[in-house]
């Protein structure tokens, strides 16, 4: 399984609006991109890294997220995030994160995802719903 997906790169990147801000978020008083946001353009990495090399029944969850948000940016600045696989094991994919404003480091770390199989995922999901509903 390993070999189908150690070494894959996926990018993502996005113009930070007002609505990605800290301040919009509710996780800080500043108008620079907020760490949740960060952490989503990770994430949109990561998918974009093993999109092509899933089977059509496959897809992954985020389990572990560890980003270092080193840096700010300001409204209107380009953020480009970069996503490799760096090591899987079984099911469990790591991938290596890294995100740049212009020449600049702003975000670092690792995210994890794991391989599930989307019909049996999903209807574990909705039995689990049905259960805290009754």
């Amino acid at each position: 399984m390993s070999d189908r997906f150690i070494g894959a790169i996926g990018l993502s990147s996005m113009t930070v609006k007002h609505a990605d801000t800290a301040i919009a978020l509710g996780s800080g008083d500043v108008a620079v991109l907020g760490t949740p946001r960060m952490v989503g353009l990770a994430e949109a990495a990561t998918l974009a890294a093993i999109a092509d090399r899933l089977d059509q029944q496959e897809t992954t969850v985020g389990v572990d997220v560890h980003i270092e948000h080193l840096g700010a940016s300001a409204v209107g600045s380009l953020v480009q995030a970069s996503a490799v696989v760096s090591d899987v094991e079984g099911a469990r994919i790591t991938f290596d994160i890294q995100a740049h404003d212009g020449e600049r480091l702003v975000a670092r770390g690792v995210v994890i995802r794991m391989l599930v199989d989307r019909v049996q995922f999903t209807a574990r999901v909705a039995a689990l719903g049905a259960q805290t509903r009754s």
